[in-house]
């Protein structure tokens, strides 16, 4: 039995935070017809949640037309559970939008009711952070707060303390990716991940070490207390992210006992 959150997070049927880690599959077509092109293909994989990083998508700076993109995608796939990621410059985001019209796509996209998470970085300024929370829960629906590091691994206790920021900001889930030096940043970032979930959070934990090395932590990330992990289905939106059958055929390596 693999390590689970004491406060687990339902939507669409679908726990996070239960007896096994989620899969989920990225988003990141440029184009409406594409985006929805692709979401097509990655239905049938049967993903437990999908993320559309928005972005990624060639009208980002246009709220109709995101909005429009979004009722079409919620369309295609059904009662999939839906992350809305409009990802801050600075930490790996594929778009440079200011804060006010970012802070108005994302509040814009949780009012239309069609995603159930949505994720924004802890290194947004409190109010952001306070606005967006209050929409959320205004509309059911759930927020994961995320920190994301792309040249290197923090200590354990900073990765520790991030992400029980997190929780004091309001995270329903609190979510770190960071990328690896060597294999001991790995072991980092896993024995962080288990001191997290059997102390001070509470919550679902998504955490990950990025790259080569750190695919480890994409596969067994579960067993120290991680509960989604992101896999590839048309295209990676993170590097060393694994297609999502050969994915599951090593997990079930760990977790085919539930």
């Amino acid at each position: 039995m693999r390590q689970q959150s004491k406060i687990a997070v339902e939507v669409r049927d679908v726990v996070i935070g239960g007896e096994k880690p989620l899969v989920c599959l990225p988003l990141v077509a440029k184009n409406s017809d594409d985006l929805l092109g692709e979401a097509e293909l990655l239905k049938p994989l049967h993903p437990d949640l999908l993320e559309w990083r928005v972005d990624g998508f060639a009208g980002v700076g246009n709220i109709d037309a995101c909005l429009d993109v979004q009722a079409r995608l919620r369309r295609v796939i059904g009662d999939i559970p839906l992350i809305y990621t409009c990802r801050i410059d600075c930490e790996g985001g594929m778009a440079k939008l200011d804060q006010d019209k970012r802070r108005d796509l994302i509040e814009a996209a949780i009012s239309a009711g069609t995603v159930d998470l949505v994720d924004i970085e802890l290194c947004n300024d409190r109010d952001f952070i306070a606005s967006v929370r209050s929409k959320a829960r205004e509309f059911g629906v759930k927020l994961i707060l995320s920190y994301h590091n792309f040249d290197e691994t923090p200590g354990e206790n900073f990765i520790v303390e991030k992400l029980e920021a997190q929780c004091r900001s309001g995270a329903d889930i609190a979510k770190l990716a960071v990328m690896p030096k060597s294999y001991s940043d790995v072991l980092t970032l896993l024995n962080a991940t288990n001191r997290a979930r059997n102390t001070t959070v509470d919550v679902p934990i998504i955490t990950m070490s990025m790259g080569f090395m750190g695919q480890i932590t994409r596969l067994a990330g579960g067993l120290f207390g991680s509960d989604v992990t992101f896999a590839i289905g048309k295209d990676a939106s993170a590097p060393g992210q694994i297609a999502i059958e050969r994915l599951r055929d090593a997990m079930d390596i760990f977790y085919k006992q539930v």
